[in-house]
């Protein structure tokens, strides 16, 4: 036994408390304090342990006791005191001495009574106090590092601890700090500056003005240069920022971190309370001399013996240091539990993170990982403050855009630069994390379009694109800063938003007062219901195109904010049904209307107040009667009227009075016998009547001498009135898909045909003339390659010559 605990040093007990170096960030100076403790008690445990194998335990002399004395501890004494005094004779009278049998066994004997004695007569807290000790220790450790070897826990903590340390040395926390700070500044004025807006009163709404002067006066902002990391570190912070996402996630589901802290802490205080009440209760048995009765009598001659334990000076020494400790380590146990219950430590605040990084948008967090920074916090505050860094999305966005301005160069944007159907020079940037900053180094763009684009925000740089005038929004959330506010404000004139829920759209939309073209794409959710409204228009104050596609029943009331300068309405529903159009009456000022797939049953009477219409477009509705067409007679301005795919059976004899029409159509219906009075519409230049059941057209229609385009192809026309052909200014003449047998040779009387459709017809030839018409080439003849090779060769020839 001696040589076991002499060939194991005190450091092997290390492994009990020492975890991996980087544990010790969790561990809180009561820990550290419990600590050491435990390693000055495993010392008195194991030094104690190595004095109790000595050899020499316990030393017994005899003692004679008169009959009908009873042997005990105090009898030793007074044996003792009379042996130590020489000067006075021992034994039962001063001439007796005291003689034993004697034998050739004295050694074999004494080293019987000693271990007899030691086992029988020394108290069992003499004996086992120093492994005791020992064992209550190594409990006492296990306890203390129990979190960090379960599974359920260890794994949480393991992970955590290297994220942390990986967050704490990455460079990105730096920059960010210095980076961010100025930005969120910026982004809590505007803030404050919208919720001012939305408070106050339409009549009180003030405008939001930037410091120092318009944007107009200075067009371009000063901005501080970006640090740039290189890819290495950036792409490390991104994979950063991911794993701390996953892991909060992940840890704030349950709180067995919180838990298992408690319980081990509390178990340590319940074992403290239990050793520390027997061990001052027993701590007296540790006695130096000891009372011992074995029945030797028949060899040794005594059966009463006084007993020396040598240790027990030492053991009480050591009994008393180990109390001391115990105390203490009770005390820093007893701390802990205050610690625990003084404050809720499963919520943690980041405020004061946020105050000193600048970063307002670091969020709380709870359960365990709110406990585990609680635990940072007693080990260097500075940790924490770091690791809030990769909470923010406001960090995150930073880095991406560092990140997308390495991948996407200005010489890279440059080549995906083309012109739209407006003219435009546009960039469309498709499903990107975020939008490049380099972006704002293209002087020359004038459209940009983002389309499923995340965590979109517009830096004051944007001011660079002084050319830039329309911006579309597909599926894109955007953020302004408030510079940029102020630029948009003033610089587009086209904006486009198309966002899955109507609600989704940017408010800042709404407050483009530059803005001539808004066109709203979304629906309204279940919960808002179909009957939504917009947002205020009032500040569109130069708004004159505004389209909505959605899901209404009836028009948003802030349609009439615009109604003083809007001319061009459209409204694409998707077959919801629009039942509720009074606030239509109030565009007086509207030119153009369109009500496209509404599920209209019959014209709505509110068009009919728009004195200064122009234009009206009812496709794609539920129309089978237009017999209150007459009420058109009032629009005196009225000069383009589609009813285009709907269901229209016949045509009024009242369609005459629309005098001042010029282009109608009426294709994609169910027409079948066209009324001659249509041909009073003497102005009219465009007349489609395709996708019908017409069989004849009535007389009349040589009247329309202003008519350039005439289609009235897919439908069951047998023949072609000659009256067609006194239309001089005719160009486009498209009969396709009809059951013409013949071409009437008068088509050379058309000077001004340049388009003419015959596909689908029964005819047996082309009529010679054809070739008399001077601007119809064989691009424009649509016809069967086999009627077109009939003709002859010099009339190819002709139309083939450019």
């Amino acid at each position: 036994m001696s040589t076991l605990f002499g060939m194991i040093p005190v450091a092997e007990f290390k492994q009990f408390t020492d975890q991996q170096p980087a544990f010790k960030v969790l561990k809180p100076w009561w820990d550290v304090l419990a600590e050491y403790i435990t390693i000055a008690m495993l010392m008195i445990g194991v030094f104690g342990c190595t004095l109790q194998v000595t050899q020499d335990k316990i030393i017994c002399l005899p003692n004679h006791v008169p009959d009908g004395t009873t042997f005990t501890g105090a009898s030793c004494e007074d044996f003792t005191k009379k042996r130590a005094n020489v000067s006075e004779p021992v034994g039962p009278s001063a001439n007796q001495r005291m003689n034993g049998l004697k034998n050739n066994l004295d050694l074999q004997q004494y080293s019987y009574i000693n271990q007899m004695c030691y086992e029988t007569a020394l108290h069992w807290y003499a004996k086992y106090f120093p492994y005791l000790v020992v064992i209550h220790t190594l409990i006492f450790m296990a306890c203390t590092s129990f979190w960090f070897k379960f599974p359920g826990t260890s794994s949480k903590i393991e992970h955590f601890i290297s994220i942390l340390s990986k967050c704490f040395d990455s460079p990105w926390t730096t920059r960010a700090i210095s980076e961010v700070s100025g930005d969120n500044q910026e982004n809590a004025f505007l803030e404050k500056g919208y919720r001012r807006r939305k408070s106050s009163a339409p009549s009180e709404t003030a405008e939001l003005n930037p410091p120092g002067g318009s944007v107009s006066e200075k067009k371009v902002s000063e901005t501080s240069p970006v640090s740039l990391l290189d890819k290495k570190e950036g792409e490390q912070a991104k994979a950063l920022f991911e794993k701390v996402k996953k892991f909060r996630l992940h840890v704030e589901k349950g709180d067995i971190l919180y838990t298992m802290y408690i319980r081990q802490t509390v178990l340590k205080v319940f074992k403290f309370l239990v050793i520390i009440a027997y061990n001052a209760a027993l701590v007296s048995n540790i006695s130096f001399i000891v009372p011992c009765t074995v029945r030797m009598e028949d060899m040794t001659g005594y059966d009463h013996f006084c007993c020396n334990h040598t240790k027990a000076h030492l053991f009480s020494k050591l009994a008393i240091c180990y109390i001391c400790f115990l105390g203490i380590y009770g005390m820093t146990c007893l701390y802990t539990l205050y610690w625990l219950f003084h404050r809720p430590l499963k919520e943690y605040s980041f405020q004061f993170a946020r105050n000193e990084t600048g970063i307002s948008d670091i969020p709380d967090v709870k359960n365990d990982f709110a406990f585990m920074l609680h635990l940072i916090d007693q080990y260097d505050s500075l940790y924490s403050k770091r690791f809030a860094v990769f909470l923010s999305e406001v960090s995150e966005f930073r880095l991406k855009q560092i990140n997308l301005s390495h991948e996407w160069t200005v010489d890279k944007l440059r080549q995906k630069l083309q012109t739209n159907a407006q003219g435009r020079v546009e960039l469309h940037l498709f499903m990107l994390p975020g939008l490049p900053d380099t972006t704002f180094e293209l002087n020359e763009l004038q459209s940009l379009k983002l389309e499923l684009l995340k965590d979109v925000t517009f830096p004051p740089s944007v001011t660079q694109l002084a050319q830039l005038q329309e911006l579309t929004l597909i599926n894109s959330p955007v953020k302004l800063s408030f510079t940029s506010l102020m630029f948009f404000r003033e610089q587009l004139k086209v904006m486009t938003v198309k966002f899955d829920d109507i609600k989704d759209i940017p408010l800042w939309t709404y407050n483009l007062r530059g803005l001539e073209e808004l066109h709203i794409s979304g629906l309204f959710s279940p919960e808002m219901g179909r009957a939504g409204t917009l947002e205020n228009l009032r500040e569109l104050r130069n708004l004159k195109t505004l389209t909505l596609h959605s899901n209404i029943s009836k028009l948003p009331p802030s349609v009439s904010d615009v109604a003083a300068h809007l001319q061009k309405l459209r409204i694409y529903n998707d077959g919801t049904k629009l039942v509720t159009l009074n606030n239509l009456k109030k565009l007086f000022s509207v030119q153009e209307v369109e009500l496209i797939n509404c599920n209209l049953e019959r014209i709505p009477h509110a068009v009919f107040s728009l004195v200064n219409m122009q234009q009206l477009d009812l496709k794609d509705n539920q129309l089978q009667s237009i017999a209150e067409i007459i009420s058109f007679q009032h629009c005196r301005k009225l000069v383009c009227l589609k009813l285009w795919h709907n269901h229209i059976s016949s045509i009024p004899e009242h369609f005459r009075k629309l005098k001042t029409l010029e282009q109608l159509d009426l294709s994609h219906n169910r027409i079948e016998v066209l009324p001659s009075q249509l041909f009073q519409c003497s102005r009219l230049h465009t007349l489609d009547l395709s996708y019908n059941n017409i069989q004849v057209i009535p007389p009349g229609m040589g009247v329309l001498q202003s008519l350039q385009h005439f289609a009235i192809s897919h439908n069951s026309l047998e023949a072609l009135p000659n009256e067609i052909f006194f239309c001089k200014q005719l160009r486009v003449l498209k009969v396709g898909h009809n059951k013409l047998h013949r071409l009437s040779d008068r088509v050379s009387w058309l000077p001004s045909l340049s388009t003419l459709d015959l596909r689908g017809n029964p005819l047996q030839a082309l009529p010679l003339e054809i070739g008399q018409c001077p601007v119809l080439k064989r691009s424009g003849l649509l016809v069967e390659s086999s009627l077109y090779e009939a003709l002859p060769l010099e009339i190819r020839e002709k139309m083939e010559d450019q």
